[in-house]
């Protein structure tokens, strides 16, 4: 269970290819200290358990089944990516319930600037639309966000300087793929409410 609080940007170093599978070497000085084989660590949002630990950094492995459904497969040397590591009982809950399982992949479709912010639209999955209401959270990219506006598969969030310099929000661009977490509670309301009909 994660926040949605990016810790770190960490520096993907290594992409390896193993059958249908890819072994990530990600670089992060910050989170390194007291990493243990066996952790979990949220990549873009990503769930994924360290395997092997280097000295400023860490390797994890990207199944098949996530490559397919997520945007770790666009990872390549140099990039970078929002890391943050599992809750702790003392965290602060800061952000919202994420859960690193990614639901689905969004699309940016433009960024505009407003008074000491940016507006970004994203096109999402239709069948995740449903869980979006203004106000409500979402996590895209591994980040905790408000959504300020939600028409069709559009939504829209508002991103404050700080977390777009302290995330890799900083680099997106039109066309760019990110993934999307949609409310861990609207998707169990669903569910409850299904059965119950």
């Amino acid at each position: 269970m994660f926040t949605g609080l990016v810790e770190a940007v960490g520096t993907v170093e290594q992409v390896k290819a193993e059958g249908s599978n890819r072994r990530l070497r990600i670089r992060s000085p910050e989170i390194r200290p007291g990493l243990q084989v066996g952790d979990s660590i949220s990549h873009d949002g990503t769930c994924l358990t360290v395997e092997r630990l280097s000295p400023e950094g860490y390797e994890v492995v990207a199944v098949a089944e996530t490559l397919s459904v997520t945007t770790m497969g666009d990872l390549r040397p140099g990039a970078g990516v929002n890391l943050e590591r599992a809750l702790l009982p003392t965290t602060r809950m800061g952000g919202h319930w994420v859960q690193g399982h990614v639901d689905g992949v969004a699309k940016v479709l433009r960024g505009t600037s407003r008074q000491g912010s940016r507006l970004w639209k994203l096109r999402i999955p239709l069948d995740l639309a449903r869980y979006c209401i203004p106000k409500g959270s979402i996590a895209l990219d591994g980040v905790s966000l408000t959504l300020s506006a939600v028409e069709g598969d559009v939504v829209s969030v508002n991103i404050i300087p700080h977390t777009s310099q302290a995330t890799t929000l900083r680099d997106w661009k039109a066309g760019r793929r990110v993934n999307v977490e949609v409310d861990l509670l609207a998707k169990y309301v669903e569910r409850l409410l299904a059965a119950r009909a």
